[in-house]
């Protein structure tokens, strides 16, 4: 970050002269020059029919089109108007092209990028695009580059910030953030790095309680060719992923809910469906409101900028939504490297030639950098990213990633035939080419249907191999041995039940024949669900929208339960305990800004975790154990109730402690960190005060002078890791947001204009336009703005009307 402050530092200063000294000059050159243009006509080549843009008054374009080269040239065009800049850094991301434009600062994130090799993915994707697909998204870019090629000298202002010439997009752009995508909702090779430093830091036993994946009585098998992990130092790969979160942002605690109902459980007679995806806190959103009707398609929900079709949505006559299943498909490979030739590696008793691939990486201010990749039988090294790595790691031995999103997929197709679905029978051979990443799809339509389908390549496993840790490359006993068919994958149509709920919580039971992973969100936020219904149901009442609303926004910390009885039985040693006991007491378990239960009960949590296990584990390794709450919470709720479990026992005295004096320690730990901070008037430690958002731009967040232009915040949430209401937050810096529900999303089948939807920021990604920011509020209160679907309500709330022409 020192590096770009120096780059920028001059236009800072100078832009800031421009905004003080004449307001008016430097609002309209930097910012509203560069607004959307929403109201008139605009000649554009390559269009062929006339295409209409109504914006609603929250800037939602509603693109009316009379064929779907128009339909989708147009989803581009006005897309680039809005977030143009996003779309930039976004492919940058994905090709490993930061340093071009930011300096060395990411010169390591690239090249871990450029190692992993998202681009060289994409690019075969491109080459083997469907025809009907290449079409689409070729009108898409075409779209984009009208916009780029009109608006060279009125582009948003980080191009001229940072110096940026925007060139050419290309499908292969768009299909990369689909491997962006995959890598925010992946992250089993963290836990399998994470579970192999466990293991060689302490033992098999001690891991799997740590991070229990699955029931105690099946054993963690390390594979005996490795004998230990001890050798490896694999807290250097852990670091080079901490670089790249610092991109884009990953916690595999953010999760994701969604559920639907028939309508026998509705007060409309008909299903309602729910989504809400959780995902990092950023500027402008990571999504993208439009609204598709021409030729095949009429579809209104989110998109992603740069990336053409509606992922979550409805259209005439089906609706559907996501969550991360948590499928493992990702290993770790040790590879035995010759010494005598660095490109060969050992399989099944031989020397094999890696693929070597050569990548340049041209950064800002100096000579390129040139990377050479080599590639195995399964996939990427990741320890030649850096010499740093390479010297960790033992002589002999290397790490390759195998990923199921490395190899080429269709997803964009899958997204493309969802979008025009008009059945159960066509939601699910859409989804069938939805490879990577595996997730959740609830489903409802217009005939009263309710449906569940896992699409996704994951990958049967030989007999020696569970996917939880590094495994040897070179005896051939742990390769994949194909994917799990896709008519064997889970699904449901028209359950018993009348509803079906997912929030990455466990998928099938243990008789299932096949593994879909080991490693499952604990379910607290699952049942939270079921059990808001439940209560309804019981009364004999029917489900409504609101109630669905109320669910969303529920805060209730179900996995509390398990830890309150033992920090309630303390009896206080002075006032200030006395007083914060009385909150805890008084506290209803839900995570609201004006809750003081909830402040001392996360702070006292996050010491009882560090007061059980970082004895055993030391700083480095607990600071990195420390973020996985869904582990530790399991694990503790695991001991909780055992006064003489082991755990409970500091290793660094020579006493034998127990469960009470831990839980003693933990609070007074906690009363002490928040006393320090907010003094010690109990009343005012809200949870508000520590769980804070700031929604930061992709680019610019925590840049001096700039974050004070493009962020917004820092605002009190409510919510927290493990609720409903998940905004989660982080345990390094604690209680600060770190993800959100990124769009709430209800949908109703018996009238689509009931349904509804809000996402924190706004649709346009330029500061200071009344739609930059707007949604904030709205999305902090859990309030909607409603689906705007039929075209008389859309020109009744119409803020502009935009014809887009063929040019003659």
């Amino acid at each position: 970050m020192r590096i770009l402050r120096r780059l920028l530092i001059g236009l800072v200063v100078l832009m800031l002269l421009v905004l003080v000294g004449a307001p008016a000059a430097g609002y309209f050159y930097l910012f509203r020059r560069a607004y959307p243009q929403i109201d008139g006509r605009v000649a554009l080549p390559g269009l062929s029919t006339p295409v209409e843009v109504i914006r609603d008054r929250w800037g939602i374009p509603h693109i009316y089109a009379q064929n779907e080269h128009d339909l989708f040239f147009a989803q581009g065009y006005v897309t680039a108007q809005d977030r143009l800049w996003q779309m930039e850094f976004n492919r940058r991301i994905g090709h490993g092209r930061l340093s071009e434009i930011l300096g060395e600062v990411t010169l390591d994130t690239d090249r871990f990028i450029r190692t992993l090799g998202w681009h060289r993915t994409a690019q075969v994707e491109a080459q083997q695009l469907d025809p009907e697909t290449r079409a689409l998204l070729e009108a898409y870019a075409a779209g984009v580059n009208a916009f780029t090629q009109t608006h060279r000298d009125v582009l948003p202002p980080e191009f001229a910030i940072l110096g940026v010439d925007p060139e050419p997009w290309k499908p292969v752009d768009s299909l990369v953030w689909g491997k962006v995508m995959a890598w925010d909702l992946g992250g089993n090779w963290e836990s399998e790095l994470l579970r192999a430093r466990l293991v060689g830091r302490l033992s098999e036993e001690a891991a799997s309680q740590l991070m229990p994946a699955y029931p105690e009585d099946m054993p963690l098998i390390v594979s005996p060719e490795v004998q230990s992990y001890r050798g490896l130092n694999l807290d250097q790969l852990q670091a080079r992923l901490r670089a790249l979160e610092a991109i884009i942002p990953h916690d595999p605690t953010f999760g994701s809910n969604n559920w639907v109902i028939d309508g026998s459980l509705s007060a409309t007679g008909m299903p309602l469906l729910a989504n809400d995806p959780h995902l990092g806190i950023q500027m402008p959103s990571i999504w993208y409101a439009v609204h598709l009707v021409g030729g095949d398609f009429d579809v209104y929900g989110v998109s992603l900028p740069g990336v053409p079709g509606v992922i979550i949505g409805h259209n005439r006559d089906i609706a559907w939504g996501f969550t991360n299943v948590e499928s493992d498909v990702q290993d770790l490979y040790l590879e035995r490297i010759n010494p005598a030739d660095p490109n060969q590696y050992e399989y099944q008793g031989q020397w094999v030639d890696a693929q070597v691939v050569e990548e340049v990486i041209r950064v800002k201010a100096q000579d390129p950098v040139r990377e050479r990749v080599h590639i195995t039988r399964h996939g990427p090294i990741l320890s030649v990213v850096s010499d740093e790595i390479r010297e960790a790691l033992s002589e002999e031995m290397a790490v390759a990633f195998r990923w199921t999103a490395l190899e080429p997929d269709q997803l964009l197709r899958s997204i493309l035939r969802l979008d025009k679905a008009r059945n159960w029978e066509e939601f699910r051979e859409a989804l069938s080419d939805f490879a990577v990443p595996s997730q959740n799809v609830v489903y409802a339509d217009r005939e009263g249907n309710i449906g569940y389908q896992v699409p996704g390549w994951i990958p049967i496993r030989a007999a020696r191999h569970n996917g939880l840790t590094p495994v040897p490359g070179w005896t051939g006993e742990y390769e994949w041995q194909g994917y799990i068919p896709y008519d064997e994958l889970p699904r449901l149509f028209n359950p018993p039940s009348h509803y079906i709920v997912t929030a990455n919580n466990k998928v099938v039971g243990d008789d299932y024949p096949y593994t879909i992973s080991l490693e499952w969100d604990p379910g607290f936020r699952a049942q939270r669900i079921i059990d808001l219904m439940s209560e309804k149901f019981a009364q004999g009442e029917r489900l409504t929208i609101e109630d669905f609303q109320r669910i969303q926004a529920d805060s209730y910390n179900l996995a509390a339960e398990a830890f309150m009885p033992y920090l309630l039985e303390l009896e206080p040693n002075d006032f200030l305990e006395e007083r914060a006991l009385n909150e805890l007491r008084a506290w209803d378990l839900r995570s609201e800004e004006s809750s003081t239960g909830s402040t001392i009960f996360h702070a006292y949590y996050r010491e009882l975790v560090r007061a059980t296990f970082a004895d055993e584990l030391g700083e480095a390794l607990f600071e990195d154990y420390l973020p996985r709450e869904d582990f530790h919470s399991v694990a503790l709720r695991q001991i909780i109730s055992d006064p003489n479990n082991p755990w409970f026992d500091d290793v660094g005295t020579p006493e034998r402690e127990q469960r009470d004096e831990v839980v003693r320690r933990a609070f007074d730990a906690a009363l002490d960190e928040l006393g320090d901070r907010f003094g010690d008037a109990v009343t005012q430690w809200t949870w508000g005060r520590l769980h804070t958002a700031t929604f930061g731009h992709i680019t610019f967040e925590g840049v001096t002078g700039l974050s004070l232009i493009f962020d917004r915040g820092p605002l009190p949430v409510r919510g927290a890791t493990g609720t409903v209401n998940q905004v989660a937050f982080s345990w390094a810096n604690p209680f600060v947001a770190t993800g959100h529900p990124s769009y709430r999303f209800i949908a109703d089948p018996s009238q689509w204009s009931n349904s509804m939807g809000i996402y924190a920021g706004g649709q346009v990604g330029i500061p200071f336009h009344l739609h930059y920011a707007d949604l904030i509020e709205p999305w902090r209160n859990v309030e909607y703005r409603p689906l705007l679907w039929e075209r008389a309500e859309i020109e009744a709330n119409r803020e502009g009307t935009l014809t887009l022409e063929p040019a003659s």
